[in-house]
């Protein structure tokens, strides 16, 4: 996982649930807060506010009360937040170029301590996924997406949901391990747009 000043938040909800065994991650210990406090600082632009946990990094750092119908219904009620706060494409466009998008695809850069604030990240989508038959080394937390577009058809709901599925995932799977590329800022509206390219112009080696 690329390390940000949010999506590191995971990592520290999961260190909630971690010391704080009989401890909720919804009404975490004040000793714990305590030892992340002091065992954290801020460097560069990797910000300490990233150790804290949004409302839903809570709920799936918690599968105790996750999996309870309290649990599962706040899960709902996140999603449907979550998808309510994507926005389409500032100029209605939602495809870009797919060999920028390949580029982005590959690269996991940026986001650290080292980096600046103005530097241009990667996706890091291969840690996951497999994306093309080319790729000898690739992640399976994810889906394969090979041929994506081409199983999946290019109507304008396929492209919605892409994008919406780019932009922030747990909009559809309230603890999908996916980063939340448009919500945190990952990368960048084009950036988001070339990878849609990649997924879903017929010309990409994806479809091919």
């Amino acid at each position: 996982m690329k390390i940000t000043s949010k999506v590191v938040a995971t990592s520290a909800g999961a260190v909630l649930s971690a010391l704080a065994i009989n401890v909720s991650a919804q009404d975490p210990d004040p000793a714990v807060i305590a030892i992340l406090e002091s065992s954290f600082e801020s460097k560069g632009i990797a910000e300490k506010s990233r150790i804290y946990p949004d409302s839903i990094q809570a709920l799936c750092s918690d599968p105790t009360y996750a999996n309870t119908p309290e649990g599962q219904k706040r899960a709902i009620e996140l999603q449907t937040a979550a998808l309510k706060e994507i926005t389409p494409p500032s100029d209605g466009k939602y495809l870009g170029d797919w060999e920028q998008g390949y580029k982005i695809a590959q690269s996991g850069r940026g986001h650290t301590w080292r980096d600046s604030a103005d530097r241009v990240n990667g996706g890091m989508c291969f840690n996951c996924h497999q994306i093309t038959k080319e790729e000898i080394s690739y992640g399976t937390i994810g889906p394969s997406l090979l041929g994506y577009g081409k199983l999946r058809g290019y109507s304008p709901e396929i492209i919605e949901y892409t994008w919406n599925r780019i932009n922030n995932s747990k909009a559809y799977n309230a603890c999908s391990n996916m980063p939340r590329f448009g919500h945190f800022e990952l990368i960048t509206e084009q950036q988001i747009k070339d990878v849609m390219a990649l997924l879903l112009d017929p010309e990409s080696p994806v479809n091919k």
